[in-house]
């Protein structure tokens, strides 16, 4: 984790890689007004300052668009560093550029997502990146979990990117870098590949800590904190049975995904 930057944010090195936990979202024309209808986990913000709205604001801006009625279902947790929101965001650019015949280049979507949020690019390409920057510079990056299994812890507890980042103290990158280290055996990212924001939000939260553990006892060949949120993330050879179960138990919501060797 970097310095801050002039501009506010820090400059930070991370790679993003797409899973299958998604949030629903439908966008119809509509002749002039924007409606931005919300279910699920959670209501949405105040309309206009939901990400789904900015982004339809933006396009409108630059071309015109007439109005939409936009429908979203949540389903990926908040405050999980999971990127939901900002998934939702440019989801929400791809679909009104193909409603509204835009045919918008992915770099141009990437562009205007990221006007939206620091982490929105990556969903217009939703491949394994490597982001530097304040997570808006995008390099692909060769990160393939090919024959493991996924699992997905997230607790009742939230934690907002302000307060993850409030909650370390800015270094300079490791000597390694991240898009070597991550070329690595996952079973060799244990002791190479650390998240900065675990320390003090583990600190603050143990029970994320505890989850952690948990995770390495069930036998995880690498577990870590997702971004700067509160779900965990387990990478196994195979997820022992009634694991996520037992979380689900606990009051956890869990998502597991197995990756299909090659070939």
């Amino acid at each position: 984790m970097g310095q801050r930057r002039p501009d506010g944010f820090h400059s930070i090195e991370t790679v993003f890689f797409p899973i299958g936990w998604s949030d629903l979202l439908e966008a119809l024309p509509h002749p002039n007004a924007l409606t931005l209808r919300c279910t699920g986990l959670c209501a949405c913000a105040e309309q206009e300052k939901n990400l789904c709205a900015r982004a339809f604001r933006l396009l409108q801006r630059d071309f015109g668009l007439p109005g939409a009625d936009i429908f979203l279902h949540k389903q990926i947790p908040v405050g999980a560093g999971l990127g939901g929101g900002s998934g939702n965001a440019a989801f929400t650019l791809r679909m009104l550029s193909e409603l509204f015949r835009l045919a918008l280049s992915p770099a141009q979507l990437a562009a205007y997502a990221a006007q939206l949020g620091s982490d929105c690019a990556f969903f217009v390409y939703n491949t394994p990146m490597l982001a530097t920057g304040r997570g808006e510079v995008l390099q692909p990056v060769a990160l393939s979990l090919s024959g493991y299994e996924l699992l997905v812890v997230k607790p009742a507890l939230s934690v907002s990117t302000a307060e993850a980042y409030a909650s370390i103290a800015p270094h300079p990158a490791p000597r390694a870098a991240l898009s070597a280290v991550v070329s690595q055996p996952v079973a060799c990212w244990k002791h190479t590949l650390i998240n900065d924001f675990e320390e003090g939000i583990f600190a603050k939260y143990p029970l994320l800590k505890d989850i952690k553990a948990e995770l390495y006892g069930a036998g995880a060949c690498y577990a870590a904190m997702s971004g700067s949120g509160s779900a965990l993330f387990g990478i196994f050879s195979a997820i022992p049975s009634g694991l996520a179960e037992a979380f689900s138990r606990e009051g956890c919501a869990t998502f597991r995904q197995s990756f299909t060797p090659a070939g």
